[in-house]
């Protein structure tokens, strides 16, 4: 989710400027907002994700490579467990902010009764807006139901299942849609104090249950990714105009195939590199591990203008 030393020498300031950008762009979303609404809740909430990010992904320039899968693993805790834990549960058991519900449903519900909320601000920069900067990267980086996968055993997978599968996440989508459509408007159903909290547990369950159950049955860590999480659906239109994306020296690739067998997402990263492109596919989680993969250090994260959309995948 940030740019890499590329195999010339570069001065550390230059490593971190990137993680001290987004710092201060999320600082700065955060008093804008303060000034905007009058909560000193988005003060501490996106202030607190920007210094995780900037810690993270600074750790992850400065560390060596076989380190680095450590600064991500470290950024994947603490934004996942934050959104998770102190947003969803311990806020509004405080009292003075209602409980958020940042599953997809909970958006849903938001828009459709014009409650502002949290999630409506979350989805918006991390899912949204977000991808035209770095793409999926918060699949990579932040997400709580990844944040568990990763720790999973199923670190190598034999790719893409053929066939309808990867529908599955745009029928999810709209079904989730649909039922929240369906019980506000047919059935008037409203939002009140506890809702989001049982909706939130609820909803995290049946993400989880369903995400581990694919993992093992698939051998796949990120199945429930690729096949059945619905989140995608609004990211994936943004990340094809990603100003960072994976990029590579077709010089010094040797085709040994170590980032698609590592790859989290099973992309065919060399197809772009040796066609002088940058990794288009809208897979791409930018979790960098094919970075730190590679043995002749042939892949970094670049800026650049391009259309994303391109799918190399690697299959069954």
């Amino acid at each position: 989710m940030t740019p890499l030393t590329h195999p010339n020498p570069r001065s550390r300031l230059r490593q971190l400027l990137f993680p001290a950008i987004l710092l201060l762009v999320f600082w700065a979303l955060a008093f804008l907002l303060w000034h905007e609404t009058g909560k000193t809740f988005f003060i501490f909430d996106l202030g607190y994700i920007g210094t995780s990010l900037g810690l993270g992904i600074g750790l992850y320039q400065l560390l060596p490579r076989d380190k680095k899968p450590v600064a991500r693993r470290l950024t994947q805790f603490l934004v996942g467990l934050y959104m998770l834990g102190v947003l969803g549960l311990i806020v509004g058991f405080r009292g003075s902010i209602p409980f958020q519900n940042m599953q997809l449903e909970g958006l849903f519900f938001y828009l459709c009764t014009g409650i502002f909320s949290g999630a409506i601000v979350h989805y918006a920069i991390a899912k949204i807006l977000g991808p035209l900067l770095f793409g999926r990267g918060f699949c990579g980086w932040a997400g709580w139901t990844a944040m568990v996968l990763d720790l999973l055993p199923f670190k190598k997978s034999d790719g893409w299942i053929r066939g309808p599968w990867r529908w599955a996440r745009y029928v999810h989508f709209f079904l989730s849609l649909a039922l929240v459509a369906g019980l506000i408007f047919a059935f008037h159903y409203r939002v009140n104090r506890w809702s989001p909290l049982l909706w939130l547990l609820g909803g995290n369950l049946i993400y989880y249950a369903s995400a581990i159950s694919m993992a093992y049955l698939l051998k796949d860590n990120r199945a429930f990714c690729k096949y059945l999480c619905p989140v995608p659906v609004l990211m994936k239109l943004g990340s094809r105009f990603a100003l960072l994306k994976v990029a590579g020296s077709a010089e010094r690739c040797d085709l040994c195939m170590a980032c698609v067998k590592m790859c989290p997402m099973d992309i065919r990263i060399p197809d772009y590199v040796k066609a002088g492109k940058r990794v288009l596919s809208t897979e791409c989680v930018l979790c960098q591990t094919c970075v730190s993969t590679c043995p002749t250090a042939a892949l970094a994260i670049r800026w650049g203008l391009d259309l994303g959309g391109v799918e190399h995948l690697q299959q069954r």
